[in-house]
């Protein structure tokens, strides 16, 4: 007696229905490790054309965050992608690893830095560093990201520095490295200067000072007893105060308040009046700006003249008009004074301790002194008003501590030298988002010249020889000598030899007639590292030049972006990318920026442990990474949901291929039925929709297509109407290897193109193709992704099928509703009756499509919409009557009908299922 059941060709596979992703992702890991992946996808991959999206690096101390994650994954999406669509790409991970950092982290570990030569406490600082690159490495790669990791670029090492001096070396070739005086932004916390881009801004609250200078020389314009008023919020400027900044085309008024005289700017008359409080005031002159130039007011508590001076920084936003200048603290007093000859004053040390250019103050810390000279200013009756504000002041990005403003000599590299062309390649530069080609534009255009020196030990010393007279030595000569030094024994070398060790052999100069010379002790900023890895890394390595993309965070426009930029443009002439790709930060479920003390950290080594990184993987897919994101584990929940689906149709796909052999059984396009050709026609949708959006780097639309079409097209139409075919008829049956034929494509497309999001997933399964003599390929990662196939029906199919769908859509409806009337209960007890339009009519009579299998009914008819009884329900498109199937179920397809026992050798079954078992199990 033949057990039916066994005549049922169901689904057979191993690949587990659960990931179990945190366990089984190492070791697939270790499988591409033990194959050496990356290497073979480069072989693979030789002579096409080359991709380079170029690393920038982060920063090697601690462990990676989220930001991070989505970085690398991002990256990695992007490389992966290309190297299966027609290119060679040699993805090269990057660690930034000189600054501040990791001198602070050997402090805090107990170093002390000040019982040690420079020299030791920076081979500290490089164990340190790769100490840290190794932690990280180790989770970048559980991210499933692939690259050289064997052979990572780190600007620490010996060939990345020597790079480094050459793209240095041709700045001051062409003039744009210069030594001046001129206020930079300076941490006294760090003791060091910074960077534009090491500058973040928070709120802290300030004194508001009114400020009055008597005159010392009215020239005549005004009168002699009148005073200017200033305002200020930063009283500890005032002992370097050399001036007073009008605008020349401003009218300035002189006020009669009680027995005094002051002079502010008409526009803001009321707004002084009312902060100072004047109850009873007069005009008593109206002045231009211009007017009272070169008038000579006299410092508050110092013996020493205030000049007036007249500039167009001047605005009427604040203030009064009268802008107090100190050309040692701040960047426009210090232009303003130098067109006016005064000197350079800046009367701080390193630590931001008042210096004896500063009497009375002499020792005070910047900040302490605010109190002091406020105090000052009312013991000599120039304090008009004090209040307190709250505003936004620039802070060390590494300590979090306040900067000031403060003159000292530094190397700067000009900007202003070559902005045209800088800005010129900013245009040249493809941008996504497209708003970042503004950002960065206005940036550039807007910037000062790049303070590139910094006061600390550990980085890449600037190379540069002084002569016995002061004469700053950088030749080609010296350049390229110390280039090759680095290159052969590190930068450490520099703290280890003395100059004349370093410079050429014979080397001389006329303005050392002794033969003696002094090097330079000052660092380079940590940007310029970074920025000069389009020659330590690219050029170095013989790749494309310049990278394809460039990719980071939003913030890069005024970092690693800005300063690839500047010293590309200023060596070769053009930026070192193609395209600049920004992604935004990533914020808590909430919409919160993350910290610890909110505790609502997303750590990405904890997700892998609870998810696995094909789920943060998805979850960077699914986003819309140009702005800023959201994560939380629930949001990851419900990614993972999506992946269990994705996971789930592979899983039902491979099982439904365990007999199908596609070099014999596949059936060709023209012979599908029209139903197979037109999922075969949505999957060339998928494919076309998706390879068009890893080209514009849209993960977010390939994730909702192909989550789309796994929910939609698959799972809730063919898959479902499928299991009538493929399970019920013998294997070689025409129809059911035309299924199969669709679905063996399905899941090799859908393999494939997932690839670049879930890698350890689409590996995985692919390891069973493989196994089972499928493909050949012993990865996913080894194939290219498919071609849209675009067949002549098309179109007409499409016309046609969408109406089917619709009608069908129709169907199921009035099948839910005669489930919850309890006419029926599953699908398979109903008979539907459509009454429709003549076109859908002799739409639903075409006899090559199967509509009560479409719509998983015994029975199926179709009459006219005049034909239609009162009782039958009117949806969108067709009015449907659900009615009990008449006729026995059958044991083995559980269609109900007539036809059941019409075979008395198989008395339980109806006459399609009698034929299958006695032609194939008999």
């Amino acid at each position: 007696m033949v057990e039916y059941k066994d005549t049922l060709l169901m689904p057979k596979t191993d690949f587990p229905m659960r990931g179990n992703l945190p366990a089984n992702e190492p070791k697939m890991q270790d499988k591409w490790n033990e194959m050496d992946i990356n290497k073979l996808q480069m072989e693979r991959t030789e002579g096409r054309p080359e991709y380079v999206l170029h690393d920038g690096p982060p920063y090697a101390n601690g462990d990676i965050h989220i930001g991070h994650a989505l970085n690398k994954v991002l990256k990695d999406m992007i490389t992966r992608h290309r190297s299966m669509t027609g290119y060679h790409v040699n993805y090269i991970p990057g660690w930034d690893t000189h600054g501040l950092p990791i001198e602070q982290a050997l402090t805090n570990k107990g170093v002390k830095r000040k019982e040690m030569s420079v020299a030791a406490f920076r081979q500290l600082c490089e164990k340190y560093a790769y100490e840290q690159i190794d932690n990280q490495r180790n989770q970048f790669r559980r991210l499933g990201i692939r690259g050289n990791w064997e052979n990572p670029y780190i600007t620490l090492k010996p060939e990345f520095e020597a790079r480094q001096i050459e793209v240095f070396g041709k700045m001051a070739e062409k003039g744009y490295i210069y030594k001046g005086l001129k206020p930079v932004y300076w941490s006294p916390s760090s003791e060091s200067a910074l960077a534009e881009a090491e500058i973040e801004y928070k709120d802290i609250k300030s004194p508001s000072i009114y400020v009055s200078f008597a005159i010392k020389d009215a020239k005549g314009v005004v009168p002699a007893d009148a005073k200017f008023v200033i305002w200020t919020t930063t009283p500890w400027t005032l002992p370097a105060n050399l001036g007073i900044s009008l605008n020349p085309e401003f009218v300035y008024v002189v006020v009669a308040v009680a027995n005094k005289k002051f002079i502010i700017a008409k526009d803001l008359l009321e707004t002084v009046a009312t902060a100072l409080e004047w109850e009873a005031y007069e005009v008593v002159q109206e002045v231009k700006g211009e007017a009272l130039d070169r008038i000579v007011a006299q410092h508050p508590f110092y013996d020493r003249d205030s000049l007036v001076m007249v500039g167009e920084h001047v605005t009427a936003d604040a203030g009064t008009g009268c802008v107090h200048t100190a050309p040692g603290h701040g960047e426009d007093d210090y232009h303003i004074s130098k067109q006016y000859g005064l000197d350079i004053l800046s009367p701080l040390d390193n630590s931001g301790c008042y210096t004896d250019e500063a009497p009375g103050f002499e020792g005070v810390f910047y900040n302490d002194a605010n109190k002091l000279v406020t105090e000052k200013l009312k013991e000599v009756d120039a304090l008009e008003s004090l209040g307190f504000i709250s505003h936004s002041y620039p802070h060390d990005w590494r300590t979090k501590k306040p900067v000031i403003y403060r003159a000292t000599p530094q190397w700067f590299a000009s900007v202003e030298a070559f902005r045209g062309e800088l800005l010129e390649a900013v245009k040249a530069t493809a941008f996504t988002p497209a708003w970042g080609e503004t950002r960065l534009y206005n940036m550039i255009r807007d910037r000062g010249d790049w303070v590139i020196s910094r006061q600390r030990a550990w980085g890449v010393p600037i190379p540069i020889f002084y002569a016995e007279n002061g004469e700053p030595i950088i030749t080609p000569e010296t350049i390229s000598h110390i280039s090759a030094l680095f290159r052969e024994h590190g930068s450490n070398i520099w703290f280890q030899k003395t100059a004349k060790e370093l410079l050429p052999e014979g080397f001389t100069h006329p303005g050392s007639p002794n033969g003696e010379f002094t090097k330079e002790n000052d660092i380079m900023d940590v940007w310029f590292d970074s920025g000069s890895s389009h020659q330590g890394v690219l050029v170095e390595r013989g790749m494309k030049y310049p990278a394809d993309l460039y990719l980071e965070g939003s913030d890069q426009h005024r970092g690693w972006f800005n300063s690839s930029l500047i010293t590309s443009v200023a060596i070769n002439g053009l930026a070192p990318y193609k395209g600049l790709l920004t992604h935004g930060f990533v914020l808590d479920g909430e919409g919160r920026k993350m910290s610890k003390s909110l505790g609502n950290v997303i750590i990405p080594q904890k997700v892998m442990d609870q998810y696995g990184a094909d789920i943060l993987r998805l979850w960077v897919a699914s986003v819309d990474y140009t702005a800023d994101v959201r994560i939380s584990m629930d949001m990851l929940k419900q990614v993972s949901e999506v992946y269990r689906k994705i996971r789930n149709t592979f899983r039902f796909l491979h099982g439904n291929i365990a007999d199908f052999d596609p070099t014999k059984d596949r059936v060709a396009y023209a012979e599908l039925r029209e139903m197979d050709q037109y999922v075969y026609m949505r999957l060339q949708d998928v494919l076309k929709t998706v390879r068009a959006a890893y080209n514009r780097y849209d993960f977010a639309a390939i994730y909702h297509v192909v989550n789309n079409f796994v929910a939609v097209e698959l799972s809730s139409f063919y898959l479902d109407i499928a299991k009538d075919v493929v399970y019920i008829e013998g294997s070689d049956n025409k129809d059911r290897r035309a299924m199969q034929t669709v679905i063996y494509d399905t899941l090799m497309t859908l393999v494939k193109i997932m690839t670049p999001i879930i890698p350890h997933t689409t590996d995985e399964m692919w390891s069973y193709l493989h196994a089972q003599g499928i493909v050949e390929e012993a990865s996913v990662q080894l194939t290219d992704f498919p071609m849209e196939n675009v067949q002549a029906n098309f179109e007409n199919l499409r016309a046609k099928w969408e109406k089917i769908i619709d009608v069908r859509d129709d169907i199921l409806k009035a099948l839910e509703e005669a489930r919850n009337a309890k006419t029926i209960g599953k699908s398979l007890e109903a008979k539907v009756t459509v009454y429709a339009k003549e076109d859908i009519v002799s739409l639903l009579n075409d006899a090559n499509i199967d509509f009560a299998q479409l719509s998983i009914v015994s029975a199926f008819e179709v009459a006219t919409i005049e034909e239609a009884p009162a009782d039958a329900l009117v949806l969108e498109h067709v009015s449907i009557v659900v009615e009990k199937a008449t006729g026995e179920k059958c044991e083995r397809c559980w269609s109900i009908t007539e036809t059941v026992g019409a075979n008395e050798a198989h008395p339980t079954v109806c006459a399609r299922c009698a034929e299958v078992v006695e032609k194939y199990y008999a």
